[in-house]
């Protein structure tokens, strides 16, 4: 929200409206002043004339015994070397008033007279008129020496806190109580110490002042309008709070000695001959930054290991073995608590199961990716097929398609048909084991720690896919779901007793307890005759320590089949049946509130309250399991429904340490998250809602919130809220500098990507996805890795709830636009030969699966295809031969290898700058000894200027131009097709196909 400036009429000279934006170390510039208030330019000092410049410099880090000015005012003759010898102005800075006569600017250097220069790295300094200071390379404009506080009247010190905004000098605007405001930009400050800048004001009878800050290039902090009121002594001014008799930041602080708390409630849980331990946070007055967890026992004696969350996943243990664990919390001064009381806790049988795989670690922007739902791919092992309690009512049965047919030996079996269209990555739903009426898609976690069994063969576990895969040199990137797990809870964490009662109405649902029997949706229960059993779910007698109301009594109510209805039969967050320790109990009311971030979505989601320890501990030990495994990367399902400040605080830091952990820097830096935000919506900001924004998710926080987890969450919320969509970061990190690649500054990222929702909404046209995507690239922390889709299991564009149906020709340009635009290109199981196009994407249990979005794909794969390299076939043969030769599949095979041969369409920036035409762009990277320059325009023709001179090789055509006057205009290549001339290019790539030619 943009607040109109604060005035006051008649005390002081208007100046810039302007807030503050302490964003990570980086500040942008607002919006520029509004209508009502005149902007006018700094004052210049007494000393200058109407057409001069009084230049101040700062000499301390020089440490020069004399400093000159050489300059030239624009467009004329310099001075004489060395020039004009500066005077001293104050401590650290000397000064000279130079006459400008008519120019509106100088250049100028510095030197101290002896050859030793600054002339701004080879640039020198464009200066304007008035008041410039140049300080260690930054021009600013203000009096770095008046204000000083020397005389003898009333004073107040203000320190003002540049930690969260990295401006690189600072500015007071001021005016006394009762007086009139300095003109802008106001008084310099003095740098105090790391982060701090100083002034002391001079403030006669006056009591107080009113104050604004600036980094003296436009950029305010004016408290939102309302400016800052600093009473006299000592005052620090830090993320718009304002401490009055403050004590001096810079100050010498005291050496911090005291230790955090012990961790409390440490358990351990062993599966096979692994132990996931858990912990509550311990607590610090400064902050605890680590924990040591010692481990006594077995044939390893004593092991201590360092982890940054709340939870480790101990692997490769003895079996049958008793081991001890204790915790201790260490804080950043080293201070270490006492030992937590000791959990013990003893192994069991080793199981036989394949080595874990080793991440391929290399840059994700170079792998196109390819999603599908595992369970209706291809079914390799007829034996786990599983219909489940709707088989039937749903219409599969008459079908014969089973929810769960397709399979991880399926999966391994078509990797080659995956590679054969170029794709080196694959997203996988999620693979845990599911439970709920219709669970084959993946969302409904039950056991996290356990993968469905419904998708695992003999010699095709998850883990033999992430082996196969990575054997081929293609990625697997897991569906992990963090905000919820099924409607009967998680086990091993909490799992809610519903009423049941077997009478002539219910028995045909509720089984006969079968105790010993362990529900994993494959087994059959021998007395049921069920693998869908629900006998462990429910109870005829009331619980001990119950708060569901009226437990089994019913409610008045009636089934769609007419049967009667009882409290507490069915899971709620409202019923009091899920514990307050481990779920939210609320249902969501407004999706751009916070209630979105901490209520219930649908009742097959239970959600899980993910401020709370247990949960953390719960949730990071089970992905802890296959990050071991070895995949590439997490595809966050529902990431927008967890505040920011949790994924920033708890488990992006626990999924980025297990992967440094067990595989080094490299692949932690490589390994792939990106989150669903869903923000269904076809602006920029999700309806001005900056915490249900996809781009919001990209960014470190930019302030301390409460330790705890759930009050943080709500300070969060407001604060960013409040701040609005006019304050929010900005980064240059996916554009060219002119025709220039610049290293990415990514020390603001928070360790999430993004799937490109405003694309994806807009791509029902490739023109409108270009437009809207590209026009929000500046808020994300970097674009180039979006994940770039038009259609998913969930939505086609614009929240169509049908899969894509514009037609092959626009399939084909909206996959010419993904494979060269900036972002990882990403594909929906089918529709590389437009499967299922307009049909209803999912429909529940309502409708066969066969009559949808997500019908089972296996019957054009069947066959035999290997794939020499990415897209392209060595052979092929039966339906999946005459699958291959679709004209979509064809036209994304050259897309794939062009990509692949031009770095530039992979990891580089772009830019539009000088460019004419509908969809085109420049991109480059240089990197490693690569340099690759591209001029990409799709559908239809371009000019490009102000571009290199030099040999241009269209990698479609083959077609060279000779580029002597820093121009290249393309003819339109037709709808689907394009042209991506490539400097110094490899040439034709590939051959010529039914859209690329």
């Amino acid at each position: 929200m943009k607040r109109a400036p604060s005035t006051s009429a008649g005390r002081r000279s208007p100046r810039p409206l302007a807030a503050v934006l302490a964003i990570g170390g980086l500040v942008a510039l607002l919006t520029a002043p509004s209508q009502t208030e005149t902007v006018t330019a700094p004052v210049r000092t007494a000393a200058a004339t109407a057409n001069s410049a009084t230049v101040f410099y700062y000499t301390k880090t020089k440490n020069w015994s004399a400093t000159y000015l050489h300059w030239a005012p624009d467009g004329g003759a310099w001075t004489t070397v060395p020039g004009v010898r500066m005077e001293s102005a104050c401590a650290d800075w000397v000064k000279q008033t130079v006459d400008l006569g008519s120019a509106a600017g100088l250049q100028a250097t510095f030197n101290n007279g002896s050859g030793t220069w600054d002339n701004n790295g080879g640039g020198n300094y464009a200066l304007g008129t008035g008041t410039v200071t140049v300080k260690d390379g930054v021009i600013a404009h203000s009096d770095p020496c008046t204000g000083t506080g020397t005389g003898s009247g009333n004073q107040a010190t203000v320190y003002y806190s540049t930690a969260t905004s990295g401006w690189t000098t600072a500015n007071i605007h001021y005016a006394p109580t009762g007086g009139s405001w300095t003109t802008a930009p106001g008084l310099g400050m003095t740098t105090a110490c790391t982060g701090w800048w100083k002034k002391t004001l001079d403030l006669g009878t006056a009591t107080g002042l009113r104050a604004a800050f600036n980094n003296g290039n436009g950029v305010w902090d004016n408290n939102n309008g309302s400016d800052y009121t600093i009473p006299l002594g000592t005052t620090t001014v830090k993320d718009r709070t304002v401490t009055s008799g403050a004590a001096d930041p810079c100050a010498a602080e005291a050496p911090d000695t005291q230790a955090p708390t012990a961790p409390a409630r440490v358990t351990a849980n062993p599966t096979g001959t692994s132990v996931v331990v858990g912990w509550d946070a311990a607590t610090d007055n400064k902050g605890v930054t680590k924990y040591q967890v010692t481990r006594t026992g077995g044939t390893s004696g004593t092991v201590i290991t360092d982890v940054g969350s709340t939870v480790l996943s101990d692997t490769g243990l003895d079996e049958k073995t008793a081991y001890t664990y204790t915790v201790k919390a260490v804080d950043a001064a080293g201070n270490t608590s006492p030992a937590s009381a000791p959990a013990t806790v003893t192994t069991g049988e080793r199981a036989p199961a394949p080595a874990s795989s080793t991440p391929l670690g290399t840059d994700p922007r170079k792998d196109p990716i390819y999603f599908v739902l595992t369970a209706r791919f291809y079914d390799g092992d007829t034996t786990n097929d599983r219909g489940g309690s709707q088989h039937v009512k749903s219409g599969n049965a008459a079908n014969d398609d089973p929810m769960f047919r397709g399979d991880f030996k399926g999966l391994v079996e078509k990797l080659d048909y995956i590679k054969a269209l170029g794709f080196s990555a694959v997203w996988i739903t999620p693979v845990v084991l599911n439970r709920s009426d219709y669970d084959y898609h993946g969302y409904h976690g039950y056991d996290f720690y356990k993968v469905d069994p419904r998708l695992e063969s003999a010699g095709a576990s998850y883990q033999d896919l992430i082996n196969a895969a990575h054997a081929k040199g293609m990625k697997i990137y897991q569906d992990v779901v963090y905000n919820h797990s099924s409607r009967w809870g998680a086990k091993g964490l909490f799992t809610p007793t519903v009423y049941g009662v077997r009478d002539t109405q219910w028995s045909w649902y509720y089984d006969d307890k079968a105790e010993g029997f362990e529900y994993d949706g494959l087994t059959v229960e021998p007395k049921s005759g069920k693998s869908y059993y629900n006998g462990d779910l429910w109870s005829t007698a009331e619980p001990a320590g119950n708060t569901c109301l009226n437990w089994g009594k019913p409610t008045g109510g009636k089934s769609a089949e007419g049967y009667t209805l009882y409290n507490c039969q069915w899971p709620s967050p409202t019923s009091g049946m899920f514990s307050k320790a481990y779920y939210h109990r609320c249902w969501i009311g407004n999706w751009e509130g916070e209630d979105s971030r901490s209520c219930w979505l649908h009742e097959d989601l239970a959600d899980f309250d993910t401020e709370s320890t247990p949960v953390q501990n719960y949730l990071i030990g089970a992905y802890d399991k296959y990050i071991d495994m070895g995949v590439d990367g997490f595809r966050i399902d529902t990431a927008v429904h967890i505040p920011r400040v949790t994924w920033n605080r708890r488990f992006l830091p626990a999924i980025y340490d297990r992967v440094t952990q067990r595989f080094g820097t490299g692949a932690a830096r490589n390994f792939f998250v990106f989150g669903e935000v869903g923000a269904f919506v076809n602006d920029k900001w999700n309806r001005g809602s900056v915490n249900h924004s996809a781009q919001f998710f990209t960014w470190k926080e930019r302030k301390e919130y409460s330790a705890d987890d759930e009050v943080a969450a709500i300070e969060q919320f407001t604060y960013e809220n409040d701040l609005g969509t006019g304050n929010q970061p900005t980064s240059s990190n996916a554009f060219l500098d002119g025709n220039s690649y610049h290293t990415p500054d990514r020390s603001r990222f928070s360790g999430m990507n993004i799937i490109d929702m405003r694309m994806h909404m807009n791509f029902g046209d490739a023109q409108n996805a270009y437009s809207n995507g590209k026009d929000s690239d500046d808020s994300v922390n970097d674009a180039t890795y979006n994940v770039v889709y038009v259609d998913s299991h969930d939505y086609g564009p614009n929240k169509s709830s049908t899969r894509y149906s514009g037609g092959t020709d626009a399939w084909a340009e909206n996959m010419a636009l993904m494979w060269t635009f900036r972002g990882i290109p990403t594909l929906y199981y089918g529709s590389e030969t437009e499967f299922q196009k307009g049909r209803q994407i999912d429909c529940g249990p309502t409708c066969p699966l066969a009559s949808t979005g997500r019908a089972y794909f296996g019957d054009q794969l069947a066959g035999s295809v290997t794939a020499s390299d990415f897209g392209t076939v060595a052979s092929a043969s039966g339906t999946i031969a005459t699958t291959l030769a679709q004209p979509l599949v064809r036209h994304l095979q050259r897309l794939n290898q062009i990509r692949r041969a031009v770095p530039a369409l992979q990891t580089g920036q772009y830019s539009t700058e000088g460019i004419s035409g509908g969809m085109a762009f420049k991109r480059r990277y240089s990197g490693g000894g690569t340099d690759s320059f591209a001029l990409v325009t799709v559908t239809g023709g371009a000019s490009f200027t102000g571009v290199p001179n030099g040999t241009y090789t269209d990698a479609v055509t083959g077609d060279v131009r000779s580029v002597s006057n820093g121009t290249l205009t393309v003819a339109a290549p037709g709808k689907g097709n394009l042209r991506v001339y490539v400097l110094n290019g490899p040439g034709k790539i590939g051959t010529d196909g039914p859209y690329l030619k």
